[in-house]
C-alpha cells in the first residue's frame, strides 16, 4: 500500500476516514499511554513521519484528509486528534473534520468506506474488520474514479479544518482519566 501511494502521489493525496477507531498494533502503546494520562509526545516522538510530511509540503505536495465523526468520540478518536492530528497538521498535512452532530452527511455523493485518492486519478480502497484492523487495500480501476472525486468534493465542502473544530470542542481534550478503548 505504501509503495502504491508513493508511486502515484505526485501532487495530491486525499484520504477519507469513516471509522470511529483503528486498531493499529504500532499505536497501541501510545493509545494506552494517552488513556493513562501520560505527558503528550513531542515532535521528536514522531519525528521521521512528521519530517516526511513537512518535506512533502515543502515540495508542493498536498496531503489532506476528511475524518467523518459521530460524537461522542471514541477514546481512539480522542487520541488520534490530540496525539496525531495536532502534530500532523503542524507538519503540513491538512486535516478536516465532518462532525455529523453539526453537519449532515452529503449522502448523495458519499462513498462510505475508507479510501485514498491520488492525484485525482488513482483510488485505493481500504478494507478493515469490525474492530478497525486493517485487512488490506485494493487499487480500483481508473473508470471508478468519478464517484470518489464527487465524494471528495462533497465532504470537503461540508467539513471544517481540524484546528478550528478541535478548538471549538474542548470537551474531547485529554482529561487524564482512563476509559475503555
Amino acid at each position: 500500500m505504501d509503495a502504491f501511494i508513493e508511486e502515484r502521489f505526485a501532487r495530491t493525496a486525499f484520504r477519507l476516514e469513516v471509522l470511529p477507531r483503528y486498531t493499529v498494533d504500532s499505536d497501541q502503546g501510545n493509545v494506552e499511554n494517552y488513556l493513562a494520562g501520560a505527558a503528550e509526545p513531542s515532535w521528536a516522538n514522531g519525528g521521521p513521519w512528521f519530517d516526511h510530511l513537512a518535506a512533502e509540503r515543502a515540495t508542493g505536495k498536498r496531503r489532506y484528509r476528511v475524518h467523518i465523526i459521530e460524537p461522542p468520540l471514541s477514546d481512539y478518536l480522542r487520541y488520534e486528534c490530540e496525539w496525531g492530528y495536532v502534530y500532523t497538521t503542524a507538519a503540513g498535512e491538512e486535516v478536516y473534520i465532518l462532525d455529523t452532530s453539526e453537519t449532515p452527511l452529503p449522502t448523495k455523493d458519499l462513498v462510505d468506506h475508507d479510501w485514498w485518492l491520488l492525484d485525482d486519478e488513482h483510488v485505493l480502497r481500504m478494507h478493515y474488520d469490525p474492530e478497525g484492523r486493517f485487512l488490506g487495500a485494493e487499487p480500483l480501476s481508473s473508470s471508478s474514479v468519478g464517484p470518489y472525486l464527487a465524494c471528495r468534493d462533497a465532504v470537503m465542502k461540508a467539513a471544517v479544518p481540524f484546528e478550528a473544530w478541535w478548538d471549538a470542542h474542548p470537551q474531547y481534550k485529554h482529561n487524564g482519566q482512563d476509559s475503555a478503548l
